[in-house]
This record gives C-alpha cells, structure tokens and sequence, in this order.
C-alpha cells in the first residue's frame, strides 16, 4: 500500500517531498546525460573518467558509498568542464535527499573539483549531516467503523495500536522508522476484525534548523469483517465435513488472521494434509466474507522409519504405519513399533474423524517390556474413550483396561503389590492447557494438565483405587535467554494390599526427569538395595537456557545450567527427593533436536552424560 511523506522545513523553507517507498539514489529532475550521449562517448570498462572523494561521517557514509549517483558517471568519457558542474550541481541536490531519509534535513554540503594537475579530474564530496532530526509531537487518529464501534475488543484494538507505535515523541526521525511504524500500526488495524484497512493520510513536517519532527497519520478501518461460508478446494479422498471441523472457523466469527493461520496449522499437522492455504479476500462482502480453504491431501498411506539414541535406554529404530481411511468405517489407523534395550513396544491407535462437536472416538491397544534391573514388566493397554482437541486445550475421557506381570531377578522375594504385578480396569478423565506464544520452540508462556482416575483391581482381592496426576511447565524470558520451570507430582490412593499394575504407579530419573540418575533408578526402597515402583512421585526441575552467539548473533545452539529433584515413596510423608546438577548444550540440528547435559547425581555420587537425539524419514 502507497505510504507518502511530506516534509517541511522551516528556516530556509526546504521543502522537501519524500515518498515512504523511497527509490535511494533516483535524482528528481536528472537530465538522462547518459542517454544523451553518443556510443563511442562510452568510456572502457574499467576506466572511470574522473574520481570520487567522499568525505562523510560514519553515520551517513555507508549510505553515500552505496547510493550517490555521481558515481555512475564516471563510467562516461569525454565530459566536458561544462557537462562536470552540471553533475556536481545535481550531486548536492541527490545527497541532500540521501541524507534527509536518515533524519538529517539541515546538512552543509560542499562539492568541489580539486585543483591541480592528475590523470583524471577529482571531486571532493563533503558532508556535514548535522544534528539528527527528532520526533517531538506524533498523533495517530482512526476514521471508519473502528471509531463507531462499541465493542470492548474495538476499544481494545485502538489501545493496541496506539500503545505499539513504533516512533514516539524522544525517538530519532528516519524514513525507515518512519516507514516501519506505519507499517506495524497499518498491520496490527487489518490482523483482526479490518483486513480491508488502510493509511488515509500521513504526515511528517519537519523544523529543519530546529531539527524535530511532528507526525501525523491516520488509519481508515473500513468495515468490520465476519466470516462466512467456507469454500474448499483440494478435498477427494477424505470425508467433505473434515475442513471445517479441523479449521473450526465458523459463519460469523470475526475476523482474526491469527486464528486463520492457526487453522491452517492444524489441517497442515492433522495429518489428513500435506498443506492447507486459507484466504479471506478483504474486497468480499464483509457482512459474510467467504473463507477459501485450498488443501493438499495427504496420501492414503505412509510408512515412518526413525532412528535414535539416549542414554536411557541406548539405540532405538522405530517403524509407524498410518493408514488415513480404514475401509468400511472411515477411521485413521496408526500403528508402531520400537525396538530399544529398555523399553521396546508395540501400538495401534484408531480414531474417529472429529464430530460437528469436535469429540473423536478412539481405540488404542499397547504391549510393553520395561526392564528395570531388578524387575523387567511386562505390560498391555486397552483403551476406549473420546478426544476433543482445541487450540489450546485438549481432553480426553477413556475407559482403560491394564495388566502388568512382573518378574523378578532370582533371590528377590518381594510381594506382588509391591512390584506392582497386577491388572485394573479404569475411568479416567485427562485435560491439558498449552499457553505458549509460539511453536515448537516457545519463549514464554505455561502449559498444565492433570489426569484423574479411579478404579477397580482386578487381581487377588478387588480393591478400589484412585490416581492423579499433575504437570506444570513454565518458561520466562530473561534479559539473557530464558528460565525453564517444571513440575509434576503423583499420587495413587488405595489399601495397602491392593494389587496396582505398575503402569499405573511412578518411577522416574533418567533424560527427560531427573539428570544425574539412571532410568527410572529414583522409586521405593525395597530389601536388599533393590527398588521398586511407588503410589507417591514428586518431580521438579528449574533450567536457565542461553543462546550461544557467533559474532554477537544467536546460533542454533544452547547452553543450559539445570537443578533438578525427584522422589518417589509409598507414603507421601516418606518423599525424599534425590537432587542432580549440571550443565548442557541443545542444538536444533536438521535431522531433529540434539540434547546432551553432563549431570551430577548428589545422591548416587556420581556424573552421568545423558543425550537424546532422533530423527524420522
């Protein structure tokens, strides 16, 4: 959109007129000398016809160096005394504009030719920029339906606007800032509720000998724009109602470019779609703007290979299959298999495309070997319930079914409940909220959830039991990086003899829980210097994060300083945290994130390295 810029000086009455798009080096006014020139006058390449002596402070140099247009004529020969002053006429006038777009309207200029006999004519280019222009009033104004509007989220957006301007009363004039503070306010109007915005009118009148500058500018809204049907184009194999349940931009939502390209990320990520472009055209009726949803489907099937190694649990190869439409009843089918030395699996998850209410039922069926040390389970999941996920929040309600046999090293006598060898059926309830400002790497923000479920043992007497779970991650910028918060704690409540899969109970220590421990090597003490799983598990960690720089701009990598805490207990008195410190470094490499920390076990006395590293094909 065609920004302008006038400015006028006062004192010598300069009046200068500047376009906010601003072609450097184009002399207003120029006779075309080139054009006018005959082709033998061409002088050979390599040899300029007279030389060039800028004199200029730091602060303007650069932008004389790459702009003046003086220079491009050194490149025609035979220029006569008369045709040289013309030039340099035309010189002071170019690098006064030049100037004038980094705030300095009250230059002294002084071009001369040097006296003195040498093999090519040269002129000396001087510059004074003086004193900068600064911003001393600046008013922004609105006209269109944002001023009428009763609407808090109106009000609200006129506060934005004008909080954000970008060149205040105190900030140094430039063409640039100028541009860019229209930019952004222009921006900030047509993300939300006015895509057909526009700059009406602005202004800057520049007091050159006084060197400040009082800026004006106002933004038309036009109307207030709500969304109407949606048109999709690019959907074949998959049922028509997917789009709008996925993108879930309903007739009549104001408009918002923020949650438009959020949709566009969740039918890009929901694995339907290799990608998804979302349009409103701002000259649409704004009543009823149709939404143009272009897709791209994703194929039918898809086979994943991955490959990966931690100190948990050493090399892992993993193969996943996805079969996006089930024959007969539609369902998206996705089944895996990971081959590793502690913890290898096998599952298969089935869900339902989402319902007008954005619920999805879904099947999942897992088998499991843990290998403890002591004790090795084996363990299977049967799970059937319902999902609805939202832009922030996700839920799930499920019925589930495990079974955990237990087997323990020879010479080991310890009852069944507390290896945790047992089998229970479930009712659980599970809600997680994401509040992070940006993904995969946020900055700020806070994720939570919890699970809550209650149940009935299945093995030896029936006894009923309930879990709950709860997780907390916080990230805070500092002045230097950022401070990485987490939290989570568990508990199982149930008779003493009560025989609980050890599915459903705690262990932890390793990579992604407590660093300097082994794991899963922090659970109950049980005789003989072995341990077990328990109802009771605390887990908390604080980690400052710091971009590594080159040449003072941040790099793909981090460093990291970290303390983290857990414990695990069959008695929530009996929680005794084991507590490990040290340093590490992240990379976001191609192939996928790369952790490494070097980390000491205060309890176990000893450093361990830990690192995770995976990649998908």
């Amino acid at each position: 959109m065609p920004f302008s810029c006038i400015a006028r000086c006062r004192g010598r009455f300069l009046r200068l007129r500047v376009a906010a798009a601003l072609v450097l080096g184009a002399v207003v006014g120029a006779p075309p000398v080139l054009a006018q020139l005959p082709a033998q006058q061409q002088q050979p390449a390599g040899v300029p016809s007279f030389d060039v002596d800028l004199r200029a402070p730091d602060s303007v140099r650069p932008l004389l160096d790459r702009h003046l247009e003086l220079r491009r004529y050194r490149e025609v020969t035979d220029l006569d005394d008369a045709e040289l002053a013309r030039l340099m006429a035309l010189a002071e006038r170019d690098v006064r504009e030049l100037v004038a777009t980094l705030g300095f309207f009250d230059p002294r200029i002084t071009i001369r030719r040097e006296p003195g006999e040498r093999p090519r004519p040269l002129i000396v280019v001087e510059v004074e920029p003086g004193q900068p222009t600064m911003v001393s009033a600046a008013v922004l104004s609105f006209e269109g339906e944002i001023t009428e509007d009763a609407d808090p989220a109106a009000r609200e957006q006129r506060e934005e606007i004008r909080g954000g301007w970008r060149l205040p009363p105190g900030h140094r004039f430039t063409q640039e800032a100028w541009d860019d503070a229209k930019t952004t306010a222009l921006r900030q109007l047509v993300t939300r509720r006015h895509p057909a915005g526009k700059v009406s009118y602005s202004l800057a009148d520049i007091d050159a000998p006084a060197g400040w500058a009082k800026l004006d500018v106002r933004l038309d809204s036009g109307p207030l724009f709500r969304l109407g049907p949606m048109e999709v184009t690019g959907i074949e194999r998959y049922d028509p109602q997917l789009v709008p349940r996925i993108a879930r931009l309903p007739a009549g939502t104001v408009y918002d470019q923020n949650r438009i390209e959020e949709a566009q990320l969740r039918l890009a990520g929901s694995g339907y779609f290799d990608s998804a472009f979302i349009f409103v055209d701002p000259g649409s009726d704004p009543k009823a703007a149709p939404v143009q949803v272009n897709v791209r489907e994703a194929p039918l099937h898809k086979w994943v290979l991955g490959v990966g190694i931690s100190t948990d649990s050493g090399p892992r190869t993993s193969l996943e299959y996805l079969n996006n439409r089930v024959p007969g009843i539609g369902w998206r089918a996705q089944t895996k298999i990971q081959v590793e030395r502690k913890s290898p699996f096998i599952e298969t998850e089935w869900t339902a495309v989402p319902g007008p209410d954005l619920w999805r039922w879904g099947v999942l069926a897992r088998g499991e070997r843990v290998d403890d040390g002591e004790f090795v389970t084996h363990g299977q999941r049967l799970r059937v319930g319902r999902t609805r996920a939202e832009d922030h929040i996700d839920r799930s309600v499920y019925v589930q079914y495990d079974r955990a046999s237990v087997q323990a090293l020879p010479g080991i006598t310890t009852p069944p409940e507390d290896q945790g060898d047992g089998t229970a059926v479930s009712a659980n309830y599970v809600w997680t909220g994401r509040y992070f400002d940006r993904r995969p790497f946020p900055t700020s923000g806070f994720g939570v959830g919890f699970e809550l479920g209650g149940g009935l043992t299945l093995t030896g007497s029936r006894s009923p039991f309930q879990r709950t779970v709860v997780r907390w991650l916080g990230i805070r910028p500092l002045t230097e990086g950022r401070l990485q918060l987490r939290a989570e704690g568990g508990a199982v409540l149930a008779r003493g003899k009560a025989r609980v899969p050890a599915t459903q109970l705690f262990r932890t220590g390793g990579d992604t829980t407590v660093r300097g421990y082994g794991y899963r090597d922090i659970g109950v003490a049980l005789p003989g210097g072995k341990v077990g799983p328990g109802r009771f598990m605390a887990v908390g960690s604080a980690e400052w994060q710091r971009p590594i720089r080159r040449n003072g701009l941040p790099t793909e990598f981090e460093s990291a300083l970290f303390v983290d805490a857990g414990a695990v207990s069959d008695r929530l008195g009996g929680l005794r945290p084991s507590f490990g410190v040290g340093a590490g470094v992240r990379w976001k490499s191609p192939l996928g994130p790369l952790q490494v920390d070097l980390a000491y076990g205060v309890k176990a006395r000893r450093v361990r390295l830990h690192f995770n590293v995976g990649v998908t094909f």
